[in-house]
């Protein structure tokens, strides 16, 4: 009997235990109130199920080793024999530098002469920064701002009355005084520093001296004129 024969006989063995088992299922389904259909179906799940099982397990063919071969058919050793190694081959020296021969020195290229090196760049000049000029200060001139000449108190002991003086009322005659001032003539003899330091020094005045041509003033009345506002100031219509 083959082996092919053999496995169809253990299949169908296989397949016929499932379909009893599947029957078996069929009648507990049907004695369970399950429906015709319904135990056929589980009748043959459970059949094809089982089948597919056993038939995996009793059937599947088992696969042989392969014969090893005898081991008698290896040669064997032959007891106390050792293999003899091949003779070295001897390589004459001079067969051997026939291949490569070394050139004799004579025959040897000349090196190649070194570039000469190149000349480095000569630097480039620095540019000069012209110096600053050195800053002198000015030197002082009269138009500069002068403090007048003041006078400790007035000549004789009485001051001229300041304030015929179209610009001096009784406020600014009183800051002249402090600073010095009692007669037309101070204030005609005045130069352009005197009066800028004046118009800068008068406090709550300022530029009065200049707007108000106080010099001229004073010159006419320091030379004992009268000026339309003076007198005015004389009959008592001013102050």
């Amino acid at each position: 009997m083959t082996d092919v024969t053999m496995q169809d006989g253990c299949a169908r063995k296989c397949w016929i235990t499932a379909a009893v088992f599947g029957l078996i299922v069929a009648l507990f389904a049907l004695g369970g109130g399950k429906g015709f259909f319904a135990a056929i179906v589980l009748a043959l799940i459970t059949a094809g199920l089982l089948g597919s099982l056993f038939t995996w397990l009793s059937c599947a063919a088992v696969p042989q080793l392969s014969e090893r071969s005898p081991m008698s058919s290896l040669a064997p050793a032959v007891e106390g024999e050792v293999p003899t190694m091949p003779d070295t081959v001897t390589a004459e020296p001079a067969t051997l530098m026939t291949s490569q021969e070394v050139p004799p020195v004579e025959d040897l290229p000349e090196p190649a002469p070194a570039a000469a090196a190149a000349p480095e760049p000569a630097p480039a000049p620095k540019e000069e920064i012209p110096a600053k000029p050195e800053t002198v200060a000015p030197a002082a001139t009269e138009e500069e701002e002068a403090q007048p000449e003041a006078l400790a108190s007035p000549r004789g002991g009485e001051a001229d009355n300041l304030k015929e003086i179209k610009g001096v009322g009784p406020k600014l005659e009183s800051l002249l005084h402090e600073l010095g001032i009692y007669h037309f003539d101070q204030i005609a003899g005045w130069s352009a520093s005197e009066v800028a330091w004046m118009d800068q020094n008068l406090k709550g005045f300022r530029g009065r001296v200049s707007r108000d041509d106080w010099i001229g003033q004073a010159k006419t009345l320091a030379a004992g004129g009268e000026t339309e506002f003076s007198k005015r100031v004389e009959e008592g219509d001013v102050y």
